[in-house]
């Protein structure tokens, strides 16, 4: 305990968290979509407790770290490429975020019809369903983050509490998130593709290939501000042309009855 409330464990307490915010925003992501399929006062129930169980799991994973390390000895080679049980892992995870993103995305662009929302039909079982998927992928997740803070420090309790605090934030801000992300289509669509490009991230990682993340994140987030840009002119457009309207309609009651006007 001495060494996290120390100013160097401060330090790197903060980084890790940091850390560990950042990872997590393509799992905040995923979140926001899939519980956007649930009656609307499931949502936040099913953000809440998804991302609890993640947490507990998280945790024991942390707890496993000696395994998660070995986890990266191959087990077997398939044409010259070494298959460890981290890379079957990350494998999987990535062909069903891919699958489930694809998917997704398919019914948007044929506008699919939706199911309302309000509607409680087969609610308990999508919420079941649901809460599967965010503790799966939340997992899948895991290994990356767990082996970077590995990196970092070796104190499993700052680990432990800097998992705590950034799924606590992740916890505050995924209803703003998913609130906003789904009522912007073009913003949805943006991040089931950034979903998709991660999910290919890890099938290329799991066949030994490292693309740096940082590369994706940059990407979607320049792509994010210019969306952001042409929400705001779009609004503004909106907001012109109702103005336009009025003082035309002002314009010509002003016409039909000229003795009116002050």
């Amino acid at each position: 305990m001495q060494e996290v409330l120390s100013v160097d464990g401060l330090i790197s307490l903060l980084t890790l968290t940091a850390l560990e915010i950042i990872l997590g925003i393509d799992n905040i992501i995923f979140i926001s979509i899939v519980t956007n399929r649930l009656p609307l006062a499931l949502q936040n129930r099913a953000r809440t407790i998804g991302l609890t169980l993640a947490l507990v799991a998280r945790i024991g994973l942390l707890f496993g770290i000696t395994w998660i390390i070995g986890l990266k000895e191959d087990l077997f080679t398939i044409a010259g490429i070494g298959l460890s049980g981290r890379d079957l892992i990350l494998f999987s995870g990535g062909i069903f975020l891919v699958y489930k993103t694809a998917i997704e995305i398919y019914e948007k662009v044929m506008a699919r019809p939706e199911e309302d929302p309000k509607l409680p039909k087969n609610a308990q079982s999508k919420f079941n369903a649901i809460i599967w998927e965010i503790v799966i992928i939340d997992i899948v997740f895991s290994f990356d983050s767990i082996l970077t803070a590995v990196g970092l420090v070796s104190n499993v309790l700052m680990m432990i509490t800097a998992v705590i605090i950034a799924m606590g934030i992740m916890l505050v801000f995924s209803g703003p998130i998913a609130k906003f992300v789904n009522m912007n289509p073009t913003i949805k669509m943006l991040a089931l593709v950034f979903l998709v490009a991660i999910g290919v991230l890890l099938i290329v990682e799991s066949l030994e290939f490292h693309v740096n993340k940082a590369y994706v994140y940059i990407a979607m987030a320049f792509s994010l501000v210019v969306e952001l840009l042409n929400l705001q002119m779009r609004r503004n457009m909106r907001l012109n042309k109702e103005k336009s309207r009025l003082l035309k309609a002002e314009q010509r009651a002003a016409a039909k009855h000229p003795g009116t006007k002050a």
